[in-house]
């Protein structure tokens, strides 16, 4: 009887160690944002198939101990039609950002990424970004951010499924930040 009062004695006092300090560190998500919309909001025209056609900037926070690079791949799950989808177009396909990185610049233009970036291959067959261009209805469209702990060999302009491929079992965590666009 001594032994099981001793136990419950014991978890209380635990339980009130652990109430009286609140200043534990609490583990944060990675965060994926951009200065130019906000999740779940439309995609400036600026960006899009009716403007410039650049990339939005893009900014990430919390990101997970043991990172060694990160990968993004932008696509839409809507199209051609969002009230009926029959596949998901590939906007954007990049990798081996340094893990030192904490931002992408606006306008991908192959200068503006950071030094040792790759690129992969989009829908369009062609390299860099391509931005919203939806035939009918308004369309999201998901960058997704990938914390590695890997710097990726050359895969030599992949596309998404084969960069998919290469990040398996080596994704920490992932990030991701939603658009949504309607052309006019």
């Amino acid at each position: 009887m001594k032994t099981i009062h001793f136990i419950f004695f014991s978890i209380f006092l635990l339980s009130i160690t652990a109430l009286a300090n609140p200043e534990k560190e609490t583990c944060n998500a990675m965060e994926l944002t951009s200065p130019d919309f906000e999740h779940q909001s439309e995609i400036p025209k600026k960006f899009t198939c009716d403007g410039g056609d650049i990339s939005p900037a893009l900014e990430w926070t919390d990101v997970p101990e043991g990172t060694r690079s990160f990968a993004l791949i932008v696509d839409d799950p809507d199209a051609p039609d969002p009230a009926n989808p029959k596949m998901i177009w590939v906007h954007w396909v990049i990798y081996n950002i340094p893990a030192a990185s904490d931002s992408l610049p606006e306008g991908d233009s192959g200068n503006d990424i950071p030094e040792g970036t790759l690129s992969g291959i989009n829908d369009w067959k062609r390299t860099g970004y391509g931005g919203p261009c939806p035939p009918i209805g308004t369309h999201r469209y998901f960058h997704k951010l990938y914390a590695l702990d890997i710097v990726l060999p050359d895969l030599k302009g992949p596309t998404k499924k084969d960069l998919e491929k290469a990040m398996d079992g080596h994704i920490l965590e992932k990030a991701e930040l939603v658009g949504l666009y309607k052309r006019q």
